[in-house]
């Protein structure tokens, strides 16, 4: 009896032992040897326990927020009523509503070391990260300087390989201008003869 009692939701051992006290029962007794006089009887009591002189403490919904009565839920109802005080608790912006909200603990305990779900946070997955000497750029970041640019030091090397051995070619087109108020000289020992002592 009180095996196949406890498998009703929101009946327990010290319940149904209870129940069948009251009704005068052997708890050893057979489920299928129960007359229906006693079967009714026991179903009265599991639905409304408190009219059959039954202790109010056993109950699991006492004093309800709505009716103020003291009640026992049975199957489904008890999910149902649950699930209604969390959402009121949430609502209503409660301390255990918020922990309810977030997943946490809400009865006091401790969090330091219990009560981890999901996935793990913080922690780096793969081989071992290899070493960087001071100055040596990170992998997969970008050298120093702007987006896309040389490093500083490559691009002074660049240009000085640039001006070894090699001149700047002046514009196409135009030809350079001699210095304002210079005279080019005449290549030395020749002589640049007068116009009129020249003759074809």
């Amino acid at each position: 009896m009180i095996v196949g009692l406890t498998q009703i939701r929101g009946v327990g051992y010290m319940f149904a032992n209870t129940i069948l006290n009251i009704l005068k029962i052997g708890a050893n007794q057979r489920i299928g040897y129960l007359s229906p006089e006693q079967i009714k009887s026991i179903e009265d009591i599991i639905k409304n326990p408190s009219a059959s002189k039954f202790p109010s403490w056993f109950l699991n919904r006492r004093k309800d927020v709505e009716t103020g009565e003291d009640k026992h839920l049975l199957t489904s109802d008890i999910a149902f009523t649950v699930r209604n005080d969390i959402e009121r608790e949430k609502t209503s912006n409660s301390w255990r509503g918020i922990r309810h909200m977030f997943g946490l603990k809400v009865r006091g305990q401790r969090t330091r070391c219990t009560g981890r779900k999901g996935g793990a946070v913080g922690v780096a997955k793969g081989g071992k990260v290899m070493p960087t000497r001071e100055g040596a750029a990170v992998e997969g970041a970008p050298a120093a300087g702007a987006e896309g640019a040389p490093a500083a030091g490559a691009e002074g090397a660049a240009e000085a390989k640039e001006g070894s051995g090699k001149k700047e070619a002046p514009a196409a087109g135009k030809k350079e201008a001699p210095a304002a108020g210079k005279k080019e000289a005449p290549a030395a020992g020749k002589k640049e003869a007068p116009a009129a002592d020249k003759k074809k």
